[in-house]
């Protein structure tokens, strides 16, 4: 079991990581906060479930992970029409050509990983376990992202030029 003081100085340090996470999926920085903030809390409660302090950053990765969930299954049930995409965005097309709009393009599953493991530096072991997914399956991801990422920031270029 963890000790108070270990979990609060080692969640600490992850916030800001949590937070960029939460943010690039749930693209709202509202949304994003209470999703760090909820899983903190979570965190906060089921301390003692984690004895190794090494596997403490990818546990509280994976609870952040699934409030944004949460939040996500939530806001399919309510829409508000003032938010409705406009323009480009409807299209699912990038908007400016820029880096994060085709990082945010990238479906959710090759997003995590591709974040996690180049804005993170998460090791393609620690993802695995985080997401709960075999390390092959992180590979396959990792590709696939970059190879989506690759596709959609040339095109981009050629309409944009």
């Amino acid at each position: 079991m963890i000790d108070e003081r270990v979990f609060t100085e080692a969640a600490q340090m992850q916030l800001a990581g949590l937070y960029r996470l939460s943010l690039s999926i749930l693209a709202s920085a509202a949304d994003a906060q209470d999703a760090v903030q909820q899983g903190m809390l979570r965190a906060w409660e089921r301390r003692g479930q984690v004895s190794d302090e090494s596997r403490l950053r990818a546990w509280l990765m994976r609870i952040v992970i699934n409030e944004c969930r949460n939040i996500q299954r939530r806001r399919m049930r309510v829409f508000p029409v003032a938010e409705l995409p406009r323009g480009a965005q409807e299209s699912g097309e990038i908007a400016d050509g820029g880096l994060k709009e085709a990082i945010d393009a990238l479906d959710e599953k090759l997003r995590t990983p591709l974040l996690l493991r180049y804005m993170e530096g998460f090791s393609e072991r620690e993802i695995a376990q985080t997401l709960s997914v075999p390390v092959t399956t992180v590979k396959n991801r990792l590709f696939r992202a970059r190879k989506a990422l690759r596709a959609g920031l040339e095109d981009a270029e050629v309409r944009f030029l």
